[in-house]
């Protein structure tokens, strides 16, 4: 719906839970919207942290970090190659000259959440950015300097998601003030409640920063 009501906002995941899903359908459902927005997609993912979610599904927790790794590999396999094969470990799948469509009319950027050794490390080695949560600009600060001497092309991106109370905009204006002087070029600002109301009040706020 956002994606039929705009132009130019980008559309993204904060984040997606990837080793929870199986990567071929969504891949297809990625790339749909992806070319129906004309490139607009910013997939957002990492590997989950609440055991309970997994057991209720069904997915090995240990694995999840591996299963995300490979389901990765899987979902770029089949958005640049036609038709594609790939062999895989961790989940079950037979793809031996598929054809798989849509595929993306560019490429899906991909930022890794979370802000453990391992998600940093995938960030560094597969990523095209980090969107990191709930830390504050002194917090984040370290990260964001590893992440940038690691990866210094234009191209990464860091992103930070923040809660504002939709109250006073020159509490908002120091946020992004405070992420910004620590390399923070992305900012997601979302409501502490998530009623219409406090979305709207958010909308309203980061608006009056930009306009």
């Amino acid at each position: 719906m956002a994606a039929a009501v705009t132009k130019r906002v980008k559309l993204g995941t904060s984040v997606l839970v990837l080793p929870m899903r199986h990567p071929l359908p969504l891949a297809k459902e990625l790339a749909t919207l992806h070319n129906f927005s004309e490139g607009r997609l910013i997939l957002g993912a990492g590997s989950g942290w609440l055991k309970e979610e997994f057991s209720a599904l069904g997915v090995p927790f240990e694995e999840r970090g591996r299963r995300l790794d490979e389901g990765i590999a899987m979902m770029r396999a089949v958005w640049s190659e036609d038709p594609v094969t790939f062999e895989s470990r961790y989940i079950s799948a037979e793809i031996k000259e598929m054809t798989m469509t849509p595929m993306p009319v560019s490429r899906i950027p991909l930022w890794f959440g979370g802000s453990s050794e391992p998600a940093l490390r995938r960030t560094i080695r597969i990523g095209d950015g980090w969107h990191g949560s709930a830390l504050s600009a002194d917090e984040a600060a370290p990260i964001v300097r590893r992440l940038r001497a690691a990866r210094p092309e234009p191209g990464f991106t860091i992103s930070m998601r923040v809660q504002w109370d939709g109250q006073d905009r020159g509490v908002l204006r120091a946020l992004v003030d405070d992420y910004a002087a620590i390399g923070v070029e992305h900012l997601l600002v979302a409501p502490q409640d998530r009623n219409v109301d406090d979305w709207e009040k958010v909308t309203d706020g980061v608006g009056s920063l930009v306009a």
